[in-house]
Parts: structure tokens; sequence; C-alpha cells
């Protein structure tokens, strides 16, 4: 006979009566910032601490889902083992799991499609108490309203075993995956940061391999959607990076939190075989061209005394399609130029070429690029995201908002405006010092905080440096 899940964790992890989880539900989901995302949802990551811990950072990613609710009835959960451990993959023959707002029915249809495969089983004992899972539901009962559940606990499993399971039950819009995971555990504020930008990173390179059993409990199950979404050329977002240091704990012993959005192309744009949405699937299909263009339209400023006009005709869509990039220059290791586009406007081909030329003989820092100096001059090129704007309440909350070796940030005060790119943070790797320089790149005192400051973060990607040749 088929039973219902009851909630483990009500009371502990989150409100324990109905009216309080509704409200607290709803109160995270209010203050988060949705992002703007182009693409339809398919999965996220989120974590799985209390939600006086993690609640806020789980709600970045759910609120990015409220405009697409309607079309999703069915979630593919699954998260790690804490209580009971099992080889393979935990499915459950439970009719539903209950939360105390209402119980969510299990898609036991699904689960026995799933069992054919020999790293899948039904183990009870797994799922009883594990809290992964569960502080997920009242989010979903929330954004969703009615749908069903597919809870799936990974043990000691491949990541290919996990996305071979997530591949049998893609299904198309009506089904989203949803992946928990913390990131770092107990070290210090400052080198949890450090460690969760790291596992950032791989996160938005989809690179599974580069994320390690200390960097997030849910290692497993993250690795298997990124080599899902490798497959399937999804796009993933970096919605907010934080720890217990952050929210509601101190910070000589932290736990890190991340959210991540992964989308899919519509159909009608996924049948464009040279469209890719990603910085990096942009990068590894079309870096060579990229960095010829730039390199050309230097040439062609030393002869002709203007950029190369790029034949959008020419290039892959990708390229013709409108995209923000910036060029730096360096000459036997020091900075020779670097311009570049804060928001996209224009073909990103034509960007590029215009940026380079601009870099070599409009930074108004140093003197046009002549012939001689063309040796040994490596070219950048790097290509931006879409800025999205952080809501803080002063410098500090800004300074503690900042992510490392993640962000790139442009600040706006007083008619005033700069930008650094994210691979500053390898020479000022302190938030304090990166916000006073670029202050002063901006022209404003160290110590100000003009009225009305604004500021802005995005992501970029950059093409590794290859040296110019005059022609």
């Amino acid at each position: 006979m088929s039973h219902i899940r009851p909630a483990a964790v009500a009371g502990t992890f989150y409100p324990g009566n109905a009216h309080d989880l509704e409200a607290c539900v709803r109160s995270l989901l209010s203050r988060a910032d949705p992002t703007e995302i182009a693409g339809r949802p398919k999965a996220i990551i989120a974590p799985h601490a209390g939600y006086i811990y993690s609640g806020p950072v789980a709600a970045s990613a759910y609120a990015c889902l409220r405009a697409y609710a309607d079309a999703v009835h069915r979630v593919v959960l699954i998260g790690p083992c804490h209580r009971v451990p099992l080889r393979g993959i935990g499915a459950t023959a439970a009719a539903a799991f209950t939360t105390p707002l209402r119980p969510v029915p299990v898609d036991t249809t699904a689960v026995a499609q799933i069992l054919s495969l020999p790293q899948v089983s039904v183990l009870e004992a797994t799922h009883a108490e594990e809290h992964s899972l569960e502080v997920h539901l009242p989010f979903l009962q929330e954004i969703l309203g009615d749908f069903t559940i597919v809870p799936l606990v990974a043990g000691q499993a491949k990541a290919a075993e996990v996305a071979e399971v997530l591949e049998r039950l893609w299904g198309g819009p009506e089904t989203l995956i949803v992946v928990s995971s913390d990131l770092s555990h107990y070290l210090d504020y400052a080198s949890a940061r450090a460690v969760d930008a790291v596992t950032t990173r791989a996160i938005e390179m989809l690179s599974a391999e580069d994320i390690g059993a200390d960097q997030a409990c849910g290692r497993i199950p993250v690795s298997g959607l990124l080599l899902a979404a490798r497959r399937r050329k999804l796009t993933v977002a970096t919605l907010d990076v934080r720890n217990s240091g952050d929210t509601a704990g101190d910070r000589r012993r932290v736990v890190g939190y991340g959210a991540w959005l992964f989308t899919e192309q519509p159909l009608a744009e996924a049948a464009d075989e040279d469209e890719e949405p990603s910085l990096h699937a942009i990068i590894a299909r079309h870096g060579d061209t990229m960095h010829a263009l730039a390199r050309a339209s230097i040439a062609h400023g030393l002869y002709h005394g203007r950029s190369l006009q790029a034949d959008l005709s020419a290039y892959a869509s990708a390229l013709a399609a409108t995209g923000a990039s910036f060029v730096t220059l360096r000459r036997r290791g020091q900075l020779r130029g670097c311009i570049g586009t804060a928001k996209a406007f224009r073909p990103l081909a034509a960007d590029i070429a215009e940026n380079a030329f601009a870099a070599a003989f409009a930074d108004h820092r140093f003197p046009p690029l002549d012939r001689s100096e063309s040796v040994n001059l490596d070219v950048t090129v790097s290509l931006l995201s879409q800025p999205a704007a952080i809501d803080f309440i002063d410098e500090q909350d800004l300074l503690a908002r900042l992510r490392p070796g993640i962000d790139g940030l442009i600040i706006e005060a007083d008619g005033r405006r700069a930008l650094f790119l994210p691979q500053v943070w390898k020479t000022i790797s302190e938030p304090r010092e990166f916000l006073v320089q670029l202050k002063r790149k901006a022209g404003l005192a160290d110590h100000s905080w003009p009225e009305g400051m604004r500021a802005w973060r995005f992501l970029a990607a950059s093409v590794p440096a290859t040296a110019f040749t005059k022609r």
C-alpha cells in the first residue's frame, strides 16, 4: 500500500504551521530580485539549509520561475543524502510528500520509468528524515500551485549516472529540474567566499569535473545536471552566492549557498545550430574568429586610420547578434589599452572590431599605437553579460554583496561612470580596495559616497590572449 511521506523538518528548518510558513515563503520571495532571463527555465540549483540561513538565496531562484509557473506541472527534485547513505540513487514508493501547507503528489509513473536503470532503487529509509528535498517543497508550492514531484536522493553515484536519470525524465516545458545543494561547509568567511567563487566558475562553465567533494554537499547531483546541461546546450546564470555569515550567522564558521538558473532556447531558436546564447559557448565555437577580427581591425587601423567595418553576412548568427565586448591590449605584460561596451547595442562582430580599434588608438591613457609597438602585442577579447542592477542600502551593503572573482562591476554617481571586468579581481582581491580603485577610475574620492550612487554587476568570459602579428 502506498503511503504519504510526512514532513520531517517542519518547525526546525522552516515554520511548522501553514500560516507562518506561507507568510515566511512569501516574505522571502517578495524580497528577492528576479533576474531578467532569456529563454525558458529548465533547471535550478538552490540551497537546502534552514530558511533563516539559506532562504533568501533559494528565493532568488524561485522568484525567476513565477512568470513560467503555468507551464510547469512536474518537478524532478534531486539532492544529496545526509541521513541514510546509499549506493546509487534512491527513489520512493510514496504516493505524496507533505508539508504544513498540503501534500504534493509523487509522479509514480515517472518513478517507474527510471527503476529499470541499474543505479536507481526504492529506499524509503533515505527519504524518511532527509531535509535536502523537503525544504524546497514550500517554495514550489507557493510558485507553482498544483504539480507532481519525482523525489530522488543521490548517494554514492557517478555524475554520468545522475545525468542519465535526468535525461530520461527531461520532458518538455512541463518538467522543471531542481537540484538541491549547499556549498562549502564550516570555513571562515573569507575562505568560504574564495572556495565558493571557484565552484561558481565551474558551474557557469558547465564544468562538472571541476567541483570537488569539499565544494558542495550536492556535488554529485550538481555535476550530473552540468553534464546534461552541456549536452543540451543550456545557458546558466548565477543568481546569488552568499553564505551564512551574510544572512543570519557569525563569520567564524560559515556554510556557503548559491542559486543558479538554467535556461533552454525556444524551439524556433534551437533549430539554428549557429545560435549559442552562453558566453562560454560563443567563445568555444567562435573564439578564433573573434580574435582574428580584433587583430584585423587593429591592422586596418595601423594602415588606414579607422576600424575595420565587419561584414555581418560573413559571420555566424551568434556574432551578428547584439552583444557587448571588451578588448584588452598588453605589451610585455603591461597594459597598453582597454576599451569596451558595458551594455550591448550593436552586432557583436561590429562591437569587437570597434573596440579593438579604440583600445589601440583611442584609449586616452595611452598614445595611439604605432607599427613598432604592434610586435609582441597580446590581444584579449572578453564577452559581457547584460548588467544587472544591484539593490543595496549603503557602501557596506554593496561590499557584502560583491562576489570576488565573479562579478564585473559598474558604478555611477554625479554623472561619472566606471567599469571593472571580473579579471581585475586577480590583482585586487579585497572588495573594499576593488571598490576604491573603481571610484578612482570614475574620478570619485576614495572615501566619498555620493547620494544616488548606483551599481550593476555582470559576468564576463574571455578568449585566451594571443599575440598580434603585424601584416
